[in-house]
């Protein structure tokens, strides 16, 4: 079979392409002309140039492959408007009209948990009301939701939604900000809000096995969304302690109130933009999230798909900071 996956040469596209070619797939790699491609040419994955925002360019990406892993996107939670339903409303109709001219039925949809958004009663179901506190997560809702009006015209969609992504090679995202502020600052010594409130990690190599299981069993999966995560959610609490051991520290003591977190992340978050290196743990709004639980259940997954996380909470994330202790990120 042959699969195409597109934003193959991100974190999670790389893992992915490695894990199809190891099983035997034929993978072709939609990439863009500045993209990194070195592991992709290591695995002998079949490189395309194409760009979400140029429909044209689709058409050649598209041809001749069986499915589509769709995991491309506009990735940000400072971004603009714009962008996201430029890049990940239009561009992901733009794809499915390339896949339809070419004959090409089978869509995997990588969306997000911020789809849903925070967790009034956790833990949520993929049926669950969406709430998204930032626009990235309602532009993968309005992508999801044109992904179900493409099943009309033979799209054969499964969606998936990765809760906070980590693990090895992980950069400039929101799980790297995490643990190397906690690691490199004195984060460390701080926990910010009450400690009590939910937020749910899944290791990389458990986010491909949630799309392996999705293309190997469409007979259970089509049609169907599903949310691919760890098997619980965390206090931050207990993510700090667990992080805390791992980098030799002492858990943190001190609560400091969420309206005082904002009045220090202010001038922080005025710094970064002027030296164009935003953070989003270093942001006024992203203080909220200690404010709110973010607790999904796998039950679906567990029962439809045999979906079972491998990776601990932490192991993964020991194994995540020896890789960055290994490449200079954490001190």
């Amino acid at each position: 079979m042959r699969v195409l996956v597109t934003g193959a040469s991100g974190f999670v596209g790389g893992y992915l392409a490695e894990e199809l070619t190891r099983r035997g797939y034929s993978v072709v790699a939609m990439v863009r002309k500045d993209s990194d491609t070195a592991l992709l040419r290591m695995l002998g994955a079949e490189l395309r140039v194409g760009d979400l925002t140029d429909p044209a360019s689709l058409d050649s990406v598209t041809k001749g492959v069986d499915a589509v892993v769709h995991l491309a996107a506009y990735y940000s939670f400072s971004g603009s408007k714009e962008m996201y339903e430029l890049v990940n409303v239009q561009g992901t109709r733009s794809l499915m009209e390339a896949m339809l001219k070419n004959g090409v039925r089978r869509l995997i949809y990588c969306s997000s948990t911020e789809a849903t958004g925070p967790t009034p009663e956790p833990p949520a179901s993929e049926d669950s009301p969406p709430d998204s506190s930032y626009e990235y997560g309602r532009s993968k809702l309005r992508a999801e939701n044109l992904v179900r009006e493409y099943q009309k015209k033979g799209v054969q969609f499964t969606i998936i939604r990765p809760s906070g992504i980590y693990g090895p090679r992980n950069l400039d995202d929101v799980a790297f900000w995490f643990i190397t502020s906690f690691a490199n600052t004195w984060l460390s010594k701080i926990i910010i809000g009450d400690g009590k409130r939910s937020v749910q990690f899944v290791h990389i190599e458990d986010v491909v096995q949630g799309f392996i299981l999705a293309l190997e069993r469409p007979e259970a999966s089509v049609g169907r969304v599903y949310f691919i995560t760890d098997s619980r959610a965390y206090s931050y609490d207990e993510v700090y302690a667990i992080l805390a051991s791992i980098l030799g520290k002492e858990p943190p003591k001190w609560h400091v109130p969420v309206l005082l977190a904002k009045i220090i992340a202010a001038p922080v978050q005025g710094f970064n933009w002027l030296r164009r290196k935003p953070s989003f743990i270093w942001r006024i709004d992203s203080m909220d999230v200690f404010r709110v639980d973010r607790s999904y259940s796998i039950q679906r997954a567990q029962k439809e798909l045999g979906y079972e996380p491998k990776h601990s909470l932490t192991d993964g994330l020991k194994e995540t900071v020896d890789w960055y202790r290994a490449n200079g990120y954490v001190k």
